[in-house]
């Protein structure tokens, strides 16, 4: 074996073939063959069992003599596995652990400004984003000797689909250069019932991070579909997968000490496991909140009801920002139990697209949709252009389908289809155009011959 070999195999931690802990949280570790480890405890327990065995008559030298030569009462193939099972990385050592930089990070019209090259609009949502990571990694490099300690600033994102949440914090992540999970809420239920442990959020942070526990205690986890784990209404049932799920995220989000499996999203026998401390890890929370502008309306319009000065009841309809009027009450009404939102201090909502920010969206964007269509045409040696006409009715068609962002790219597959498909055919063709009438279906591509 190489010495760079012997670098790399010493990065990563041992860990206990019976009791699965690694190597740092065990007293001492034993290496069998077949690149078996067992740590001091499990040994002398083992010892222990068969000396009171012993003592107790239940085992004499022969029955153990036979016992070790029946070698089908030894599960070779678990052994096997063991060898195979995810490496965890060693924790650095408190002397030669730097401590975090903050001044490393952005300032918070920094992030903005990248922010801006990847997402139309939300304004408002990407200054309050900015500040609150920049807050929270000042709090992560900050000392507590003083006595002064900075809470989390974990955050709360309400939009409607496909005004770019999701795409918002995988920027950000990039961005920092920091590890991303993207957990879906949906799938997480209680412990003991079928479906994901509220640990596994951490245990896919712990992965993104490749198993290396201190890069990722500095993470962000972000937990799409938020809104699907509100409290169900009118139910005599257990509410496994609403407020339980609630209730277990409580000692994530404030900060603890939990046990996670490393490569697996359940806790098993055959799993390692490792403690991870969530104090310094970022959450986000994002969900759609479908219904939340009706509570929202009809806590405006109880404010003034009767009199000369009273509101319309059809008032805030085509309230465009209506989501920015959103209080806790309104969550609280929506299913939200008033601990989760406690730990959740920033609030904040995102408009809805608009027929406007659509066109934007296809065209200004550094991976905007157009931009990857182009590319993809210029490994052929054709040009793409798009008529601003027919911009406006692709904005207008995805407007009409209510999905957001997400309706462009389904629109401009239909009618790239062709093209992507007929261009490759022939080598004369030097570029094309996509027209309006092409889009509204009364003509087609303007297409260009080369020379």
């Amino acid at each position: 074996m190489s010495d760079q070999q012997k670098d790399n195999e010493n990065e990563y931690e041992r860990f206990c073939f019976l009791c699965r802990r690694p190597e740092s949280e065990c007293r001492g570790i034993i290496e069998l063959p077949n690149n078996i480890c067992v740590c001091n405890d499990c040994m002398q327990k083992s010892f222990d069992s068969m000396n009171r065995q012993f003592s107790n008559g239940n085992l004499n030298l022969s029955d153990l003599m036979n016992q070790m030569g029946n070698v089908s009462l030894i599960d070779l193939s678990a052994m096997n596995n063991a060898a195979q099972q995810p490496k965890i990385r060693k924790r650095k050592e408190a002397e030669e652990q730097p401590a975090f930089d903050w001044k490393r990070v952005p300032a918070p019209h920094r992030i903005k400004a990248s922010l801006d090259e990847y997402v139309i609009g939300q304004e408002q949502a990407k200054k309050i984003i900015s500040v609150s990571v920049y807050n929270h990694y000042k709090r992560v490099g900050s000392d507590p000797a003083d006595g002064v300690e900075i809470e989390k600033s974990n955050m709360l994102m309400i939009g409607p689909t496909g005004c770019g949440k999701t795409y918002l914090v995988k920027t950000l992540a990039k961005l920092l250069d920091v590890p991303l999970a993207i957990a879906d809420a949906t799938s997480l239920t209680e412990a003991g019932y079928i479906g994901d442990d509220i640990e596994s959020v951490v245990s896919k942070l712990l992965a993104a991070a490749d198993n290396d526990v201190d890069k990722a205690e500095h993470g962000i986890i972000f937990i799409d579909e938020i809104d699907k784990i509100a409290k169900k209404k009118n139910t005599n049932q257990r509410d496994v997968s609403g407020e339980a799920v609630q209730q277990g995220l409580l000692k994530l989000l404030e900060g603890s000490v939990v046990e996670v499996p490393v490569g697996a999203g359940s806790k098993n026998a055959m799993v390692p496991m490792v403690n991870v401390d969530t104090r310094n890890i970022l959450f986000i929370c994002g969900g759609a909140f479908p219904d939340l502008e009706n509570v929202i309306k009809e806590r405006l319009n109880e404010q003034a009801s009767i009199g000369f000065y009273a509101d319309l009841k059809d008032k805030y309809d085509n309230d465009p920002h209506l989501l920015q009027k959103v209080s806790v009450e309104d969550l609280k009404t929506f299913g939200m139990i008033p601990e989760f939102l406690g730990r959740l201090p920033v609030i904040f909502a995102m408009d809805g697209l608009t027929e406007d920010m659509l066109v934007q969206i296809l065209k200004e964007p550094k991976n905007a949709i157009l931009k990857q269509y182009q590319k993809l045409l210029a490994m052929d040696e054709v040009g793409l252009e798009f008529e601003d006409e027919a911009l406006r009715v692709i904005a207008r068609k995805a407007m009409e389908r209510h999905t957001g962002a997400r309706a462009l790219r389904a629109i401009l597959e239909k009618y790239m289809l062709d093209i992507m498909y007929e261009i490759p055919k022939d080598k004369n063709i030097g570029r094309v155009v996509i027209t309006q009438a092409y889009i509204e279906g009364s003509g087609g591509p303007g297409i260009q011959l080369r020379g």
